[in-house]
């Protein structure tokens, strides 16, 4: 039990010997991003068909995980992030589509990261290399050819998701058919650098207390100053506390029971080093690459990754149709609250159905 604004040991992650939950692995036992060996975790719903064109491919934000879709059970500790869009008559309906998540390389829920054993059988801790979203990318190609998988019907992501889709799109265009793109940049700012930095610090000062404070930073930015002020103001409580503090020391706790600091930080650092137009000619020259039919969609609100950043994806992927904008009060943060918006995208870019012959 913890006092209020305390928080709590860490004891985030999954660990071997913990419950598999839905998870399945693939292990690759090549050399990448300077690991000796990688696995990574994923989850799927739905069956891919014989002619393998009904598979999608969603790939999940900096604190998330595979566990896209269903309830809180043994090895998930938290529901689906994205509950609202795969299920019956949702717009992935696995009853028509193949649908994929994997755990990002570097996560902290079953895929290679901190929490994994280096070759001196400890686990990599601070030890882990820096993983960037091309790494990422590539742990996610081969996992895509272990499936059977030519091309995927769609790519769909968001925030830090939305950089490792749209390195998807650029350094494999020939492997994805659509591309959903939402609230992400084609390359970190000066500003989201500078912000992520800061988390990092409080970090490594104190993995425990230091994955709080980064949370507590975080959340900030990814809701609005309206929302806070409509929801709490300056509303006290009993404890000493504005009723907003609570608010925020209850997503750190939240945080720190199911996360793990080192894989916060080497996800964060991926983060700042994301930029499509690194060794390709710049950003414009890197976006020319996408051939897929692309969506690019950001929030209104949004102060962490704002809407200028999808207009550039969106004017610089020839095959982007106009900048699409969901309106919400929850800012960042929007693309996973507002299924309904996000859906409705999601149902454009893909068809009802697609014919099946499993």
């Amino acid at each position: 039990m913890t006092t209020p604004g305390q928080t709590p040991r860490a004891t985030g992650g999954w660990r071997e010997g913990d419950p598999n939950g839905r998870r399945l692995w693939y292990a690759h036992d090549g050399g990448l991003a300077g690991l000796p060996e990688v696995r990574l975790a994923y989850e799927t719903w739905g069956t891919l068909n014989q002619d393998r064109s009904n598979a999608v491919l969603v790939l999940h934000a900096l604190t998330g995980d595979s566990h896209v879709s269903g309830v809180v059970e043994p090895g998930h500790p938290t529901p689906g992030w994205w509950d609202a869009l795969i299920g019956p008559g949702k717009p992935l309906d696995p009853a028509h589509w193949f649908v994929v998540a994997p755990n990002v390389l570097g996560g902290c829920q079953g895929s290679t990261g901190p929490l994994s054993a280096a070759p001196d059988g400890q686990p990599w801790g601070s030890r882990f290399p820096l993983v960037t979203a091309r790494d990422q990318v590539a742990a996610e190609v081969a996992l895509t050819d272990a499936l059977g998988i030519d091309a995927w019907a769609a790519v769909l992501g968001g925030s830090m998701g939305g950089m490792r889709a749209v390195e998807w799109a650029v350094g494999h265009p020939d492997r994805l058919r659509s591309l959903l793109l939402l609230a992400v940049p084609a390359a970190s700012s000066a500003e989201q650098i500078a912000l992520a930095s800061a988390q990092v610090h409080a970090v490594r000062a104190d993995p425990v207390l230091g994955l709080g404070i980064a949370r507590r930073i975080a959340h900030i930015s990814y809701r609005t100053e309206a929302e806070l002020a409509t929801r709490f103001g300056r509303k006290p409580q009993g404890d000493g506390r504005f009723a907003v503090e609570s608010y925020l020391d209850h997503h750190a706790d939240k945080l720190v029971r199911r996360f793990d600091p080192d894989s916060y930080i080497v996800l964060t650092e991926s983060m700042n080093s994301h930029d499509v137009g690194r060794d390709r000619g710049g950003v414009r020259a890197a976006l020319r690459r996408v051939t897929a039919r692309t969506i690019v969609a950001g929030v209104d609100t949004d102060r962490l990754f704002p809407l200028a950043q999808q207009a550039e994806l969106a004017s610089g992927i020839t095959t982007a149709d106009d900048l699409r904008v969901v309106t919400s009060e929850y800012g960042h943060d929007a693309f996973l609250i507002e299924s309904d918006q996000v859906g409705a995208l999601v149902r454009e870019l893909l068809p009802a159905r697609v014919p099946s012959d499993v």
